[in-house]
C-alpha cells in the first residue's frame, strides 16, 4: 500500500512576502512553506554550479578539498541513521566522480555517498557563500553559538563531538538517489534548506500524527517510509496522512518544529541548511529535553541507590543524547533574557513615551521575554537543578556578552528595517542607567525561581 498524500506544501514568492506575514502564516502556525526568489545574488549560486546546472565539483576540490567532512553511506543503516564515515572533501568528490563513470551509477543505492552536516560557514568565514534571508534571521541557536559553547563542562567537552557543536549551519552534497531517512530535526528546531542546484522531493508528517510512525512504546520510529514497514511494530503507519513537495533549484523550504520528514535527491544536489530556534518554538526544545531526561533517568533508575552522583549521570546522558543538558539550556535562556532586557531598556530609555502598539521592535523584544517567562515557569516544575548559575554583573560587563547584545540589536534592525527605531551597535550598552537591571539581582541566578523573580522585577523597571 502506498503513502496517503493529503496535502502539498505551499510555494510563495519570497520577494512579495513581508517578515510579519511570514511570522503570522508560517512561523507562528508552525506550517511548512517553499520560498522562491531569494537566492539569485548568492555567491554559492555562481561558484558552486556549472554552466549545465550541475554541481561544480572541481571548484570544491580546488578551494575546499582539504576539509574533513562527515559522509553518509545511503545504503547502510547504523542504528537510527545511515552509517557515517569521515573523509576529505577531495576524497568525497573523487568517489562521486567514480560513481558517475561506473556502469550502474550507483543505481542500487548501496554505493551512494551523501556529504552531510559540513560546518562550512565556521570553516570558511571569509568566503560569503550566501546571506541568510530575513525570514530566518531571528536565529537564537547560531547567534548564541557564535559567542559561546552550548556545553561548557570541561569533563565532557570534545572539539568535534555533537554536544559541543560549533554551529548548526551546514552544507549538504549528494548525487542523484542520495536520501535522508525519516526524522524530526535536532532540538525539534526549525530548519531551512536552500537548493543551490538540483531537486529534492520531501515527505512531511505533521506533529499531531508523529505517533503513527512510532512503535507502541514511542521508543523507535520508522527508518524508511518506502521499505516494508512492519505492521506489528508500527500499527499506525498506514493511517498516516503525508504532505509532499518537490523543491527546485534556488528554492528555500521552511521546515517547522516537530514535522517528521524524509528527503530524496532527484538530481545531483547541493544545499545549504540551518537549524534554528527562537521565541516561537523554544517550548519545543524544553519539551524534548524534559522527555529525553525522563527517559535517560528511567534507563538507569535501578542504580540510583548505589550511584554517588545519580543526577549528574542523568544530565551527562541527557547531554550526550539531546545535545545539551538542563544547565546548558538554563544558561542559554538567561543570556537571551538578559540581552532582550538590555535592548528593551535601551529602547524605552531613549523613548520615554514609547507607543507599544506601533513599535515593532519593542513588541518583538517583549514577546521574546514573555516566551522566556513561560518556559521558565515550565522549568520550575523540575527539581533537578544544581546550585550553580550565572552572575549577572559579571555577564553584563563581559566582552562576549556586549558583542552578543550588539548582534541581537543588529538583527532587530534588519528584521524591522522600516521601523522608527534602530539600535546603534557602537553605543555603549553598559551605561550606568542600564546597570540598574543588575541591581535587581546581585547574586547569581541559580534556578528558574530566581530567573522568574528577576524577569518580573526587570519588566516592572521598564514599565510593563
Amino acid at each position: 500500500m502506498g503513502l496517503k498524500i493529503g496535502g502539498q506544501v505551499e510555494k510563495v514568492n519570497g520577494k512579495e512576502l513581508s517578515y510579519a506575514d511570514f511570522v503570522e502564516k508560517y512561523l507562528a502556525r508552525n506550517q511548512p512553506v517553499i520560498l522562491t526568489g531569494l537566492t539569485e545574488d548568492w555567491q554559492a549560486c555562481k561558484d558552486w554550479v556549472s554552466d549545465d546546472g550541475k554541481p561544480n565539483l572541481r571548484f570544491f576540490s580546488t578551494h575546499f578539498g582539504g576539509s574533513r567532512v562527515q559522509v553518509a553511506d545511503c545504503g547502510t543503516r547504523e542504528f537510527t541513521d545511515q552509517k557515517r564515515v569521515e573523509m576529505s572533501v577531495s576524497e568525497f568528490i573523487d568517489c562521486w566522480l567514480k560513481l558517475c563513470s561506473s556502469d550502474n551509477g550507483g543505481a542500487d543505492g548501496k554505493s551512494l555517498l551523501y556529504l552531510k552536516d559540513w560546518h562550512f560557514v565556521k570553516e570558511y568565514p571569509e568566503y560569503v557563500a550566501y546571506r541568510t534571508p530575513i525570514f530566518f534571521l531571528d536565529d537564537w541557536l547560531n547567534l548564541y553559538l557564535d559567542k559561546y559553547r552550548m556545553h561548557d563542562n570541561p569533563d565532557s567537552y570534545q572539539e568535534r563531538n555533537e554536544v559541543s557543536c560549533s554551529d548548526y549551519r551546514f552544507v549538504y552534497m549528494g548525487a542523484k538517489g542520495t536520501w535522508t531517512p525519516l526524522h524530526a530535526d535536532v532540538f525539534r528546531s526549525y530548519s531551512w534548506s536552500a537548493n543551490i542546484c538540483g531537486r529534492k522531493h520531501w515527505y512531511f508528517l505533521s506533529p499531531d500524527q508523529h505517533h503513527l510512525v512510532h512503535d507502541r512504546y514511542m521508543k523507535t520510529s520508522v527508518y524508511d517510509i518506502f521499505e516494508d514497514v512492519c505492521k506489528m511494530k508500527y500499527p499506525g503507519f498506514e493511517k498516516a496522512i503525508w504532505w509532499e513537495c518537490t523543491q527546485e533549484r534556488n528554492e528555500i523550504i521552511f521546515v517547522p518544529s516537530g514535522w517528521y520528514h524524509q528527503v530524496h535527491n532527484l538530481e545531483d544536489t547541493i544545499s545549504i541548511n540551518h537549524n534554528w530556534f527562537n521565541a516561537y518554538n523554544i517550548s519545543w526544545v524544553w519539551d524534548l529535553l524534559l522527555r529525553e531526561y525522563n527517559e535517560a533517568k528511567g534507563y538507569i533508575e535501578d542504580i540510583k541507590d548505589i550511584c554517588d552522583d545519580f543526577e549528574g549521570l542523568c544530565q551527562r546522558n541527557l547531554a550526550a543524547n539531546a545535545g545539551m543538558d538542563f544547565r546548558d539550556f538554563f544558561i542559554f535562556v538567561i543570556h537571551f533574557a538578559l540581552a532582550n532586557l538590555v535592548l528593551l531598556y535601551q529602547l524605552t530609555s531613549d523613548e520615554r513615551n514609547i507607543n507599544w502598539s506601533s513599535s515593532e521592535i519593542a513588541r518583538h523584544l517583549l514577546f521574546n521575554l514573555k516566551s522566556i517567562q513561560c518556559i521558565t515557569l515550565k522549568m520550575k516544575t523540575v527539581a533537578a537543578w544544581e546550585n550553580r548559575g550565572i552572575n549577572l554583573m559579571e555577564t553584563i560587563v563581559d566582552h562576549s556578552f556586549v558583542e552578543f547584545c550588539n548582534t541581537l540589536g543588529r538583527t532587530c534592525n534588519m528584521m524591522y528595517s522600516h521601523s522608527e527605531k534602530s539600535f546603534n551597535p557602537s553605543q555603549n550598552l553598559l551605561e550606568q542607567k542600564q546597570l540598574n537591571l543588575v541591581d535587581l539581582f546581585g547574586s547569581p541566578i541559580c534556578n528558574p525561581d530566581e530567573l522568574v523573580a528577576f524577569l518580573d522585577g526587570a519588566l516592572e523597571l521598564v514599565g510593563i
